[in-house]
């Protein structure tokens, strides 16, 4: 069986791959994550994930390595990471009460080969409205600060989310339904 590799230091993502029992190590690589201008969101979360993937396969001999981009999605603004707490409180004020799509870029490279395959996951959330007190205290406590459109599905947030659309998975950063089948096509079976 071959080694499997997560190019991210995400904590959900590496909780995911446990989840559905698989073994494996994580390396990261130092690339930039500057979207290139024009990408539609689908398009974007490919391309992060594929340049992830790439710069951890390009260091190793053997192994497939997974890798993934998130993005949030809301009346056509991609939604990033908050830089800082301000910025999550206005991307929350934005989402509240309405809904917003998550798109999941994921990328699978076979590091012998160089095989590559990249696909996405879009999923469409729906937020109840929040009032302005519960966001501030959701911010204070300092979950939406490293988070795509700065909330958790699988945290505090799970209370603003009325329901969702398509896959929960791809929501917390990695789709699984999706990514086992990818991993099929390398030859890769997850049960």
């Amino acid at each position: 069986m071959k080694k499997l590799i997560l190019a991210s230091s995400s904590p959900r993502r590496a909780e995911l791959l446990k989840q559905i029992g698989l073994d494996f190590e994580i390396i990261t690589g130092n690339v930039d994550e500057t979207p290139l201008p024009g990408l539609h969101p689908p398009k974007l979360v490919e391309y992060l994930a594929g340049k992830k993937a790439a710069a951890v396969a390009r260091e190793l001999q053997e192994g497939l390595v997974i890798a993934a981009d998130t993005v949030v999605v809301w009346q056509g603004q991609v939604l990033g990471k908050p830089r800082c707490g301000d910025d999550a409180f206005a991307m929350l004020s934005r989402l509240q009460g309405s809904a917003h799509e998550v798109f999941t870029g994921v990328a699978l490279i076979d590091a012998r080969s160089g095989q590559a395959l990249v696909e996405h996951e879009q999923t469409r959330v729906f937020f109840r409205a929040v009032e302005e007190e519960e966001i501030s205290r959701y911010v204070a406590s300092g979950e939406p600060l490293d988070k795509a459109g700065a909330y958790g599905v699988q945290g505090l947030a799970a209370i603003f989310i009325e329901r969702l659309e398509g896959c929960y998975t791809n929501v917390v950063g990695l789709p699984l339904a999706r990514l086992s089948l990818m991993l099929k096509e390398f030859g890769f079976n997850v049960l």
